[in-house]
């Protein structure tokens, strides 16, 4: 990976929650693409200067949660031809050409991210029969560095352990599959009912068992959690929870989260420990997605509300959740989700195309295209749902800004976000244009808070970073952190929330995106197209425990449709590969 020699970023206001910065003014140092204390006066004199006076300084953004890479994103891509007039970027002597508003070409995506300051993205849905397909999406996105959660919560290896009460040999499978797979973490999502889609059905409550392997969404909860932390992985259970996109599904949501109550989070994952002053590794055991969709209150679509203040209250009370918001910012998105129920019904309401799929004995997906209109009374209360949970949880640690890429709608719309959670007029200004259930049926027009830069760093790199376990080298810019930094053209002293559309052309286009000390946008323009590392885990059982899970997993291969030797992802289909070992036992640590 090529990387500038030295650098120095000078006088820009520094956030770095991580290090407990709230826009200290001060230089950063970067050599051979990681953050250090100081350069000795030789480097300094061959050094790039870059003076941030007058200007933000946070770490490269990381997305946590976006749909980027693999067969349902590719399906959108080609279910959707009149996506792709929408937005174009040309080719130059540097970039390809690309195409696609809500599902970016995987070129474009590339560059769009590292045009708004983004150097870290995670897919947040790999099957496991689809991950070489996943893998050849990412190899080709630019720049980015990515990874990916695998899906297990309707695997038949799984459900049937778990019914069995074999969590040790549930938990020598998952460890095996993310090696095999190059996966980075675990994914759950609608956890027993996609099975039962199979069937045309779901399951309507956590202690309903699904048909077949009778295991209730409960149990699947309770068991991946656990093996989990048995493993020792970066990031808990990253968790899609069921009822999706229902009304009245924020209690299924909070009764979801009190599943793993008690566990205590165990990152076993053999890194370098970074200098920070804030603890980098996790605090949660379980990580909800897409909040906004999961924070419905009403008993149909006639009564409709906002059920955010109530899992905002729930959340407030507890220390062991993470969530990140699906926020809707309005407009075109395609919704895709391994949860095939929930399009189906999304399909029903709508009419609009929709695929479908079912992967093997692991999982499904369905896409749909979607319009969110400020004139939809559904759609103005969502847009204001995916602001209180991000307004109305108190700590920011607790929250991740996303969109859920392209769901609630398009990464490029963050900077709306950001707009919309630092000033209460930019959310009154787009009240005033929506539906009024936004305001009647939520509980956002009476919440004052205007969050701060500090916390915006919080929610779009250090909480993020930390929530998945990659902060050892992202969301911070201490001494060790890979050297991505994103410079905006906002002063911090002259920062008026009454005017969000400066807010939203700062954090649009930022004056400078580096990734590893190199300089890869500037004002919008890709300016290097350097080489993304692919991060996965490898986690670590017993030999003997792992060989008597091998045998079942041969016995029962023979209902693949594929043959055992074409299932694993071989290593090259990676670019940079970087894998992260967990729970390695001693004898090997010390051998190497």
């Amino acid at each position: 990976m090529t990387r500038s020699a030295n650098m120095i970023i000078k006088n820009g206001y520094v956030f770095d929650p991580l290090n407990d910065l709230d826009g200290e003014v001060m230089d950063l140092f970067i050599r051979d693409g990681r953050v250090v204390g100081d350069l000795r006066a030789g480097e300094r004199r061959d050094a790039k200067v870059i003076d941030a006076s007058g200007k933000t300084v946070m770490p490269g953004g990381v997305d946590s949660h976006a749909h980027v890479a693999g067969a349902k994103v590719n399906a959108g891509r080609l279910m959707r031809p009149e996506d792709h007039y929408r937005s174009v970027r040309e080719k130059t002597r540097l970039t390809h050409s690309g195409s696609g508003y809500t599902i970016p070409s995987v070129y474009k995506q590339g560059y769009d991210y590292a045009a708004m300051g983004y150097t870290t993205v995670f897919e947040a849905a790999m099957p496991p029969l689809e991950a070489r397909h996943t893998h050849e999406e990412m190899r080709a996105t630019p720049i980015l560095d990515m990874g990916a959660y695998l899906v297990l919560g309707n695997n038949w290896f799984i459900m049937r352990y778990l019914k069995e009460g074999e969590i040790e040999k549930a938990a020598a499978y998952a460890a095996w599959m993310l090696r095999t797979h190059k996966g980075y973490g675990i994914k759950c999502v609608n956890p027993a009912g996609v099975e039962n889609w199979g069937w045309a059905k779901n399951v309507a409550g956590l202690d309903e068992p699904n048909i077949h392997f009778e295991v209730t969404p409960r149990e699947v909860i309770r068991g991946l959690a656990e093996v989990n932390e048995m493993l020792g992985l970066p990031m808990s259970l990253h968790l899609h929870a069921n009822n999706l996109g229902h009304p009245g599904n924020w209690e299924t949501a909070r009764d979801s989260l009190m599943i793993p109550s008690g566990l205590a989070p165990a990152n076993r994952s053999e890194v370098d420990e970074p200098e920070t002053k804030l603890d980098c590794r996790r605090r949660q055991t379980v990580y909800l997605a897409h909040a906004q969709f999961n924070a419905y209150g009403g008993t149909s679509w006639r009564d409709f509300c906002s059920g955010a203040p109530e899992l905002a209250r729930y959340l407030n009370q507890t220390e062991d959740v993470v969530i990140d918001s699906g926020s809707v910012p309005f407009g075109p998105a395609t919704t895709m989700t391994g949860d095939g129920p929930a399009q189906h019904d999304l399909y029903v309401i709508t009419g609009q195309k929709w695929s479908n799929t079912d992967v093997e004995m692991e999982c499904g997906s369905g896409v749909l295209p979607f319009l969110y209109l400020k004139t939809s009374p559904v759609h103005s209360v969502q847009w204001a749902i995916g602001l209180e949970v991000l307004l109305l949880i108190d700590d920011p640690w607790k929250t991740i800004m996303t969109t859920d890429h392209p769901n609630g709608g398009v990464f490029t719309r963050y900077p709306d976000l950001i707009a919309w959670l630092m000033s209460k007029r930019a959310r009154d200004e787009t009240a005033r244009e929506c539906h009024k259930w936004a305001y009647d049926r939520s509980s956002l027009g009476g919440v004052d808070r205007e969050i701060s830069l500090y916390e915006v760093a919080v929610i779009t790199r250090a909480n993020p970073a930390r929530t998945i376990g990659i902060a050892h080298r992202k969301g911070h810019l201490g001494p060790g952190a890979d050297g991505d930094v994103t410079i905006y053209d906002l002063d911090p002293a002259g920062l008026d929330s009454n005017d969000p559309s400066s807010i939203r052309s700062a954090f649009g286009r930022p004056e400078y995106t580096v990734k590893d000390g190199r300089i890869v946008a500037r004002r919008g323009e890709i300016v290097a197209v350097p080489e993304g590392r692919r991060f996965y885990t490898t986690p670590y059982v017993d030999e003997d425990q792992e060989l008597e899970m091998m045998a079942d997993v041969k016995e029962w291969f023979k209902y693949y449709t594929v043959g055992f030797a074409n299932y694993p992802v071989p290593e090259r289909y990676l670019k940079n590969p970087t894998p992260i070992a967990v729970n390695r036992p001693l004898e090997a640590v010390v051998r190497r």
